[in-house]
Formats: structure tokens, sequence, C-alpha cells
């Protein structure tokens, strides 16, 4: 596999506010890997790092859903491909949607169960329905690294397998911060755990066990 970033001795925060500290830490192309540690940890900040670095090649599923409330799923999910459109074709979608554009929206909120919704607004959703149409975002962006911050934490384990699933299929590499240690340890090649802004552990997901997480989620 070919190495897609490398940190060495990186350092990040906010506002002068050191979060990371000296992070050595190399992903290669093809990875799944879940980065995970309590709640403070450093895990977004390090997803925010990686994905400055990757932005022209990822999609980035936020920790908060980040829909425009105001506006429809589709257009919220028509936002991942803002980019690829030139200024009068987002302007029309805006009022006028083409055909095109609408059927590849809806099947790609098929994929996470939400093509019934469509034309509703964002902010009618529930907390789950809104990740989702984040995932679905992603998805749409159709961009070969996944950089999810809780992609599935509000969403029940049967739910979030089969997102985890389709991120997979979808991406070749994704870069997850993930809370649940099942999920985790099921769908990620690979475990990283943060620990008061330091890694203090990078194995394969099938040499660890439960067990050997749980001390990172006590106090």
């Amino acid at each position: 596999m070919s190495v897609l970033i490398e940190l060495r001795k990186a350092t990040a925060g906010y506002r002068g506010h050191a979060v990371l500290h000296d992070i050595d830490l190399t992903i290669n192309t093809g990875e799944c890997v879940a980065v995970m540690g309590r709640s403070g940890a450093g895990k977004s900040t390090l997803l925010n790092l990686i994905y400055e670095r990757l932005a022209d090649r990822a999609a980035l599923i936020p920790q908060a859903a980040a829909l425009v409330k105001t506006l429809s799923v589709f257009h919220n999910v028509y936002m991942g491909r803002l980019d690829r459109y030139p200024t009068w074709h987002n302007l029309r979608t805006l009022v006028w949607p083409a055909r095109r554009d609408i059927a590849e929206i809806e099947d790609t909120l098929a994929l996470v169960e939400l093509a019934d919704k469509l034309f509703d607004r964002a902010g009618t959703l529930s907390g789950g329905q809104q990740q989702r149409a984040s995932v679905a975002r992603a998805l749409y962006n159709d961009r070969s690294i996944v950089i999810g911050d809780e992609p599935v934490s509000a969403l029940d384990r049967v739910q979030g397998a089969d997102i985890l699933r389709k991120l997979r299929a979808r991406h070749d590499t994704a870069i997850l911060a993930m809370h649940d240690i099942t999920l985790a340890l099921a769908h990620a090649d690979r475990v990283v755990v943060i620990e008061e802004g330091r890694i203090v552990l990078d194995a394969p997901a099938r040499t660890i066990a439960a067990s050997d997480l749980i001390p990172y989620y006590g106090g």
C-alpha cells in the first residue's frame, strides 16, 4: 500500500492552545482507521489536521452534521458537489434542479434510507436522519477518501454497521472518529487511540480486544 499521509511530530490546536502533541502517524491508501478516545482527547483536532492536507481528495462528515436546516435534504446533499459545477448551474439548482441531479441524489439518499425525505427541509429531520443526510452528502461527493467525525454516533448499532459498510464500499480509504468499541473493531482495519492529545495506541484491529479499549473511556 502507498502512503496517503504522514505526520511527524505534528502539533495542532486552537487560539494558541495546543490540543495535539508530537503526533507521529502514517496512514496508507486502502486503510479504514478508527480514531478513538474519550471526549476532548483530540480526535476532532486530528481529523481536522488530516482533512486540511487531503481536502482536495476527501469527503468530510462533520460531527454535528452541519446541514443548512432551512434548505431541503436534496440541496444539502447537492452541496457535496458544489465545486464540480459552474456557478450558473448551482444557482439554477436552488430553484429548478435538473432531473439528472434529482435522480442521482435520490439514488444516493436511498443508500441511507432517506429517499422519501428528498425535498423535506433538513431542519425537520430527526438527529439520526440528519446524520444519515450528512453521510449521503459525503457519498454524493464521490471522493476516494472519507473523513468522518463520529459519523454513526446518532444511529443504533444495526444502522451504524450498515452505514459503515457503505462508507467502506464507496471509498478507498476511511478515517473515522468513533466511540462505539464494538463497531470500531468490527469495521476498521486499524485503531488509533488518542489520550490527552497524544497517540497512546496504534494497532491492527484484529489484535485488539474490547477490554483493551475500555480503560480509555473511563473517568
